[in-house]
């Protein structure tokens, strides 16, 4: 099982997102065009990866309630436990079996996923849920957890790991600049305009894990292994950007919502569209809600000749190896 956490431990893969300036999405409802580079993560965040995070900044008093009890069931969440009794003689521990490690983190809330993102872009300290770690970073939290608070959290200048902008997420999952016929979006993000299939043992491309029956994979679980619907990735590279889990975006929505997009793995295929966008309470977590995050701005290769190696673990720029 993988337990307990190290210094700089979550090494998330990225993947460039260029062709700056590419227009909306006339079909959409005009989301997808970005005029900057940026990087967004190749995978979900995996049940591994938040195990790493758990470990570093929850190890004592869960102050922002990271950790729910459903995460620990297989078939509706990601297989982490918890043991301890979260004081100074017995602290929390987190742990996931090796057969969850590499499928997506669920049960997480559009706080927890800004929480996450100011830990990776503080360099993953380990400590109590403070500025240094979970509150202050991309993201000026300061203890925000109810709807409105979070409702109101917007990026900060000079942030790095985000939860990406509905535009930047749209446009990693749906855009592609070599479609036939000449730059433009695909319906689904498996470079399809046909709806994808459920076959795990399929290697010719466009599928992905969504409601349904039969289901892709046995029980217990739910979540396919990141990545493991083989050639199903979009034009960029992502995978799943299409089912496993909700993604949560920065969509700020009536008075009191969150953008997410790509369905999960209980609803219909319909919600894997580009059409298809929908929203849900920022305070809220549920089995159906996962993370991707996204480093922005692109660091530019002078930039990355100078951090050298040490800076290279810290961007995480290499997925964490599967254990």
């Amino acid at each position: 099982m993988l337990l307990m956490g190290s210094a700089q431990a979550v090494e998330i893969e990225t993947v460039p997102v260029g062709d700056l300036g590419n227009a909306d999405d006339v079909h959409g409802a005009g989301y997808g065009g970005v005029d900057y580079a940026y990087r967004i993560g190749k995978y979900e965040v995996t049940a591994g990866q938040y195990v790493e995070f758990l470990n570093a900044v929850a190890g004592g008093v869960d102050t922002y309630g990271l950790y729910v009890e459903g995460m620990a069931i297989p078939y509706w969440g990601s297989d982490i436990t918890r043991n301890g009794d979260g004081t100074l003689s017995d602290p929390y521990t987190y742990s996931v079996p090796p057969a969850a490690v590499d499928r997506p983190v669920n049960f997480v809330s559009w706080g927890d996923t800004a929480r996450f993102a100011n830990w990776m872009h503080n360099g993953q300290p380990t400590g109590a849920q403070d500025s240094s770690t979970t509150e202050d970073g991309s993201y000026y939290l300061n203890g925000a957890t109810d709807t409105a608070a979070l409702w109101a959290v917007t990026r900060k200048p000079g942030a790095t790991w985000v939860i990406p902008s509905e535009d930047e997420w749209y446009k990693a999952a749906y855009y592609d600049p070599q479609k036939p016929g000449g730059p433009g979006y695909w319906f689904f993000p498996t470079r399809s305009d046909i709806q994808p299939g459920r076959d795990l043992a399929d290697v010719s491309g466009n599928n992905a894990n969504y409601g349904g029956d039969p289901r892709p994979i046995d029980a217990p679980y739910s979540q396919t292994i990141v990545g493991q619907f083989l050639n199903s990735e979009s034009p960029y590279g992502t995978f799943d950007q299409g089912g496993n889990e909700w993604e949560w975006n920065e969509a700020v929505i009536g008075d009191s919502q969150r953008g997410r997009r790509g369905g999960s793995y209980n609803w219909e295929y319909k919600t894997l569209q580009a059409s298809a966008r929908f929203y849900a309470d920022p305070a809220g977590p549920s089995q159906s809600f996962g993370m991707r995050v996204g480093l922005v701005p692109e660091p530019s290769t002078v930039v990355l000749l100078g951090m050298g190696a040490v800076g290279l673990l810290a961007y995480g720029w290499r997925r964490r190896k599967r254990i």
